[in-house]
């Protein structure tokens, strides 16, 4: 096998492993979407806690400025002002408070991706996978030959040129 076959391997290799972690990885376009859609999601939720605060801070304000406001909260929590006269019955239910929705609790969540071990195992399984399936095709078209050699076996007796003392 050559070198160019070699380098063909090698190259196979790493565009798997570049693909692979390019879709699916840590940092690849599954993550960025899945991430991205969670940041959709925590700016909707961060503009309807906004909107809360909004309604709050308005309320805050008429109850420290607002005498009328004031009293209607006051009825509410059963007082009654000077010159009125409180008529309960019985059977009705009490009024209920206002209870303040202060939004939803968002909790994070973890996103799935390949993690890098698997990303760099596939770029060198189809580098061996590559680089043997080259190999058979060479043994197939004949480029490469497996033959071993046979030993020539001496018959007779050897003669050795030594020199006589």
């Amino acid at each position: 096998m050559n070198h160019i076959k070699v380098l063909s391997s090698v190259f196979i290799g790493t565009l798997v492993y570049v693909m692979v972690a390019f879709v699916a990885g840590d940092n690849g376009i599954l993550s960025y979407n899945k991430l991205n859609e969670q940041k959709m999601q925590i700016a909707r939720q961060t503009e309807a806690i906004q909107n809360i605060n909004n309604e709050l801070s308005l309320e805050y304000a008429a109850l420290l400025k607002d005498r009328d406001v004031i009293a209607a909260y006051a009825r509410r929590l059963d007082y009654v002002g000077n010159g009125e006269k409180l008529v309960k019955i019985n059977g009705l239910k009490a009024s209920e408070k206002a209870l303040y929705d202060t939004g939803t609790i968002l909790l994070h969540k973890e996103y799935e991706c390949l993690p890098e071990r698997f990303c760099k195992a596939a770029g060198v399984l189809f580098f061996f996978l590559s680089g043997l399936l080259m190999l058979l095709i060479d043994l197939s078209n004949g480029n490469i030959t497996v033959s071993r050699k046979k030993k020539t076996a001496v018959q007779g007796i050897p003669i050795y040129d030594l020199q006589q003392v």
